[in-house]
């Protein structure tokens, strides 16, 4: 195990997890292959990412600059080029494992899960500043990480940072996308976690990677520290038991 508590990777593994870059975001052939493994899922096109940015962006009543709301991977890859970062919070809406994926953290087989900001509560996170010059390059960016199909549906949101509130862009989960997992009692999320791993790495560094970057922050959140403990119980029993 790494400090973190996720699993090392194993040279004995097939091939090495596939790194999330910005040049990986930009690789169209990336979008064939997810249409090849998994023709279930129904892929939005580029041209389609651009003109939802654009109705964003137009809605703005001032343009000076863009802010984006990061509360899971985001956090600790970022991805996009961004002028300035602040800890923010936002009501109305909590992180929590609720979409199930079956191919970059988790397969058919043994499908993981992600995160997403579904309903009630709040969720405490980090807000990206943008230039605006680079507005519509980088949410581009950002349209293909996250908005590969209409599992998120990104809305314009109230955070609430130490320097005053902004508003920003925020990817809430959208209930009504097959792959919502609505609530999924503790011990099915952790399992799922611990055991899940796809194209990109496995879930449990996933969790991990966003629990250590909260803490860094002084950020907590209860419900994923005793979920991530019950993951690294459950990865320390299967190895005792092997």
């Amino acid at each position: 195990m790494t400090a973190a508590g996720a699993p090392e990777y194993d040279p004995a593994m097939s091939s090495p997890p596939l790194q999330l870059t910005r040049e990986f975001l930009l690789d169209e052939s990336i979008r064939e292959r997810v249409e090849q493994l998994d023709p279930d899922l129904k892929l939005i096109p580029i041209e389609t990412h651009r003109e939802a940015i654009h109705e964003l962006l137009e809605e703005r009543a001032v343009k000076d600059g863009v802010w984006v709301f990061g509360y899971g991977s985001l956090i600790w890859n970022p991805l996009i080029n961004y002028q300035e970062r602040r800890i923010a919070k936002i009501h109305g809406y909590h992180r929590r494992f609720c979409l199930w994926t079956k191919l970059g953290r988790g397969s058919p087989e043994c499908p993981g899960l992600l995160l997403g900001l579904d309903r009630g509560g709040a969720c405490r996170g980090v807000a990206y500043r943008i230039a605006e010059g680079e507005a519509a390059n980088e949410l581009e960016m950002l349209w293909r990480r996250e908005m590969v199909t209409n599992a998120y549906d990104p809305r314009w949101v109230k955070a609430v940072t130490h320097e005053g509130p902004v508003k920003a862009i925020a990817f809430l989960v959208n209930r009504n996308y097959p792959r919502y997992a609505g609530a999924v009692p503790e011990d099915e999320m952790a399992r799922a976690i611990a055991t899940a791993a796809g194209t990109v790495g496995d879930c449990a560094s996933y969790l991990f990677n966003t629990m250590t970057h909260l803490e860094q922050l002084g950020i907590r959140d209860p419900q994923l520290e005793r979920l991530r403990d019950r993951v690294v119980a459950i990865q320390r029993d299967h190895g005792a038991a092997t």
